[in-house]
């Protein structure tokens, strides 16, 4: 027994990882650690990601504080919820625009002006909150603060407040803002704007057209920072950098994407995709809705839902009519999810409304045939997830790029709700549902998006204890997002060998210039010099016979 311990301990001090330093290694991650999540997004699907990491770290002896704009909806031991209503409240008014009646008139649903304005208006709203001051004021320190990625640079005053190190979680997948500013690649030749609906394959004309929306996005965010810079300094001082210099200082991102769903991309070593963290195995639906279903009989159901961001209660009543006259048509039953009851008529009988539902648990039941939906990025992965094939309505944000690649994928038929009619509605959903590439397509997806390694939210449980044990992973940061447009891709390189050229071009002709010059000035003196000996010879001999006859 002896000689096999001496042996085992011998073995062990020879490990690349000696057994003291994993201990100290599994101690520091279990250590429970005080952790800040914010999210300025403007639905309340931005939460759910959040949530569901937050879940994971909690059962890990982790304690979260998640500030929102959103009311929390369940109580969960560890995790501690702030709402301030001064931002709620914007956050309400905004979202109250008309949006699907603007993308039925053929109009931008959020104007240019009310993207710019979002940032910095909510920033006011949120630090001007009596709930955000006291929080400030509170003293209160967290090991590690996790940000949304979409509009973090208001809570970046809060991590230059506390001095500690920070994440995203990127939560609008196809925005590349955060990737792209801590250094991982993002040329606009093949990255798309998240809120237009082009793909990753794009001809020149595309490619035009990407890069002056990439511009343009880039210009009105430019703008927004500028006036939310002014915002950051009266609440933290003149002091504090500027966003964009604290925005590059990001210790790692939990990007909401899968090569498999979205786009693959040359993210860097403090990037890790996360796509369908939230995604769970269906659970039994309660005895009301399985009944139903089960009254559809081999025809099956068909799930209804424009998610969290398009609010139905602000539809015109006449997308409503549509929508219903097309589903009365199906042989299917059909559950639609309300926000609220409306004035409707003669709903049909294979017609549920009902103002929550249990989504993935629909999406994973076997009589699924088909979801119509409005593009949402969760949504998407959900159906993949549990490999039903989609009608996508976009609306507004990254909808439309959400929607293009699902079509791309084979398992969508994206319609335009500017020019939908219940025919063209009803049409769409009975192809996807009797075409049977659509299943075969999203099958094929479901098995690439399922076959990983470890479960999304273990991976990103893994990397977030992995930055708070290493107090920032600044190791991981590349050298990349400290260089500017031109030196990124070595544009001042480029200039300074086009510099070169010209220089030495214009050296090489003045030489050759100057060489042919003097070699015309000699050809000449010679010439002149052959023209005046001849000249003077003939002189000399012509006084030399005029002498002769004078004697």
């Amino acid at each position: 027994m002896d000689i096999f311990y001496s042996s085992y301990i011998h073995h062990l001090s020879g490990t690349r990882w000696p057994i003291l330093c994993l201990s100290i290694l599994l101690a520091a991650s279990a250590c429970g650690s005080d952790i800040l999540m914010i999210t300025m997004g403007g639905t309340k699907s931005h939460k759910i990601p959040f949530w569901e990491l937050a879940r994971g770290l909690i059962r890990r002896g982790n304690n979260i504080t998640l500030i929102s704009a959103f009311q929390p909806d369940f109580h969960l031991e560890g995790l501690e919820e702030i709402a301030p209503e001064g931002l709620a409240s914007f956050i309400r008014s905004y979202m109250s625009l008309d949006l699907v009646g603007a993308r039925m008139r053929g109009e931008e649903p959020l104007p240019y002006k009310d993207i710019v304005r979002f940032g910095y208006e909510a920033c006011d709203a949120f630090l001007n909150d009596y709930e955000t001051r006291s929080f400030l004021r509170s003293g209160r320190t967290y090991d590690l603060i996790i940000l949304d990625g979409a509009y973090p640079e208001c809570a970046l005053g809060i991590v230059y407040r506390q001095k500690v190190p920070f994440m995203y979680i990127n939560t609008v997948g196809f925005y590349s803002g955060p990737t792209s500013i801590s250094g991982s690649p993002a040329p606009y030749s093949v990255t798309p704007i998240f809120a237009k609906s082009f793909t990753d394959n794009l001809n020149f004309i595309d490619r035009v057209r990407n890069t002056f929306w990439h511009v343009g996005a880039f210009a009105g965010h430019a703008v927004s920072v500028t006036i939310l810079q002014g915002v950051l300094r009266k609440h933290f001082g003149q002091q504090i950098p500027h966003v964009y210099d604290m925005g590059k200082n990001v210790s790692f991102i939990l990007q909401n994407g899968h090569y498999s769903v979205s786009y693959p991309r040359p993210y860097l070593p403090n990037v890790a995709e996360v796509a369908c963290i939230h995604c769970k195995e269906p659970k039994k639906l309660n005895a009301d809705l399985e009944d139903w279903i089960s009254g559809s009989g081999n025809e099956g159901f068909v799930y209804v839902s424009m998610g969290s961001s398009v609010r139905t209660d602000n539809m015109p009543l006449t997308v409503h009519r549509m929508m219903v006259e097309a589903l009365g048509r199906l042989p299917q039953r059909v559950l639609w999810k309300q926000d609220a009851e409306q004035n409707l008529t003669d709903i049909p009988s294979n017609v549920r409304l009902y103002k929550w539902l249990p989504q993935q648990d629909l999406l994973g039941h076997p009589k699924i045939k088909a979801f119509v939906t409005h593009g949402g990025l969760l949504s998407m992965f959900e159906t993949v997830y549990h490999g039903v094939p989609i009608v996508s309505i976009p609306i507004f944000c990254d909808h439309d790029s959400n929607a293009a690649k699902a079509e791309v994928d084979g398992y969508a038929k994206k319609l335009d709700l500017q020019y939908l009619t219940a025919d063209k509605l009803f049409k769409a959903i009975t192809e996807v549902i009797n075409d049977p590439k659509y299943k075969d397509q999203v099958k094929r997806r479901q098995v690439l998006l399922r076959d990983q390694k470890e479960s999304p939210l273990e991976r990103a449980i893994y990397w977030t204890e992995y930055v708070i044990r290493h107090k920032g992973a600044y190791h991981l940061q590349s050298p990349a997002k400290d260089l500017n447009f031109i030196q990124y891709y070595s544009l001042d390189i480029l200039f300074l060998f086009i510099a070169l050229v010209i220089f030495s071009s214009l050296i090489l002709m003045y030489i050759v210039r100057s060489g042919f010059k003097k070699l015309a000035d000699y050809v000449q003196r010679k010439r002149m010099n052959q023209l005046m000996d001849t000249s003077c010879l003939k002189r000399s001999k012509k006084l030399i016979d005029q002498s002769k006859k004078k004697l």
